[in-house]
């Protein structure tokens, strides 16, 4: 009887293992992701509605008015359209398995930056902190280094129309944390 007891245990514990295998194998369902591409337009750039708009040099996308995304299968790319410069500092390439990338624009001034996808496809969180040299208080020609880090929730409208940038900013030059919207509208 207990012989009977043991393999009766041991199947079911079998058949329990080659069923979660087995769900475990099935492919999973693509999420639809949202599409960011296109030109984009806003009646200011996202580092003025936070009142940080120093801490970026020109080029920088946080200061453009006007993008360009492109969108390939693991990463985009935004460009500030406002830049006169072709310049790597005028475009970012973001990639979506949260890989941090990094652009120095000058000695002491540099910036990195991580994006990642929400599990439902339909906005997109990017992080980045900007390194850069600001006046010491009381203290003529001596700079001091300092930082904003920056958390930006971009959400693309239902209709495809506008993105909405949701952010919120820290710094060790001010206190507290700031926040506010910004909001492009799709020209292209």
């Amino acid at each position: 009887m207990t012989i009977k007891k043991y393999v009766l245990a041991c199947l079911s514990i079998l058949l329990t293992g080659i069923f979660y295998v087995s769900l475990q194998a099935q492919p999973k369902k693509a999420t639809a992701r949202t599409n960011f591409c296109g030109q984009w337009k806003a009646k200011e750039s996202i580092s003025m509605g936070g009142n940080i708009f120093c801490s970026y040099d020109s080029g920088d996308r946080m200061v453009a008015k006007s993008m360009k995304i492109k969108e390939q299968s693991d990463f985009l790319t935004i460009e500030n359209l406002d830049s006169d410069a072709a310049s790597v500092a005028s475009r970012e390439q973001l990639f979506f398995d949260g890989r941090t990338s990094q652009i120095s624009h000058s000695q002491g001034n540099k910036k990195t930056f991580s994006v990642k996808l929400s599990h439902d496809g339909n906005s997109m969180t990017i992080k980045s902190i900007v390194y850069f040299l600001t006046g010491t208080p009381y203290k003529v020609n001596v700079q001091q280094q300092a930082f904003t880090k920056v958390t930006e929730v971009w959400k693309l409208s239902k209709d495809g129309k506008s993105i909405a940038v949701l952010s919120k900013a820290k710094s060790n030059i001010w206190d507290g944390e700031r926040s506010w919207k910004t909001l492009f509208v799709k020209i292209n």
